[in-house]
């Protein structure tokens, strides 16, 4: 019995070092300036998070062909606990600027801020796809 319960536990711990972190899967942003958004697939990179854009919409939501559709979007964003995840770089495409950011995650939402140099910008609340 005590072997059982001794695999039971090691079963579950191991389980639970190989889970995805909740960061992972696919976002959609917050409306760009053009009213815009699009679709990012975030996964791990390295020990960081990455994002590439894999679909992209109008300001009605309908499909949108773009030459940035399999670009990065998100990189070298580091994981640091309770949702935090900073020192990475988001890309905005509406702006091509490169924006020093953080992410702030809470549930199915997920906060994006960046500067570049002293100009700030609320990358707005992106939305886990179901």
């Amino acid at each position: 019995m005590k072997k059982l319960i001794l695999a039971s536990i090691l079963t579950l711990s191991a389980g639970a070092a190989w889970a995805a972190d909740p960061i992972e899967g696919l976002w959609q942003t917050a409306k760009d300036d053009n009213g815009n958004f699009g679709h990012i697939d975030v996964k791990p990179c390295g020990p960081a998070f990455c994002g590439i854009l894999v679909k992209s919409f109008d300001s009605a939501g309908a499909p949108l062909e773009s030459e940035n559709i399999g670009k990065q979007i998100i990189w070298d964003m580091v994981a640091y606990g309770d949702g935090q995840y900073d020192d990475g770089k988001v890309w905005s495409p509406d702006r091509d600027k490169t924006y020093d950011s953080k992410m702030i995650l809470s549930g199915d939402t997920l906060t994006v801020k960046g500067c570049v140099m002293f100009i700030c910008r609320d990358g707005g609340t992106w939305t886990r796809v179901k």
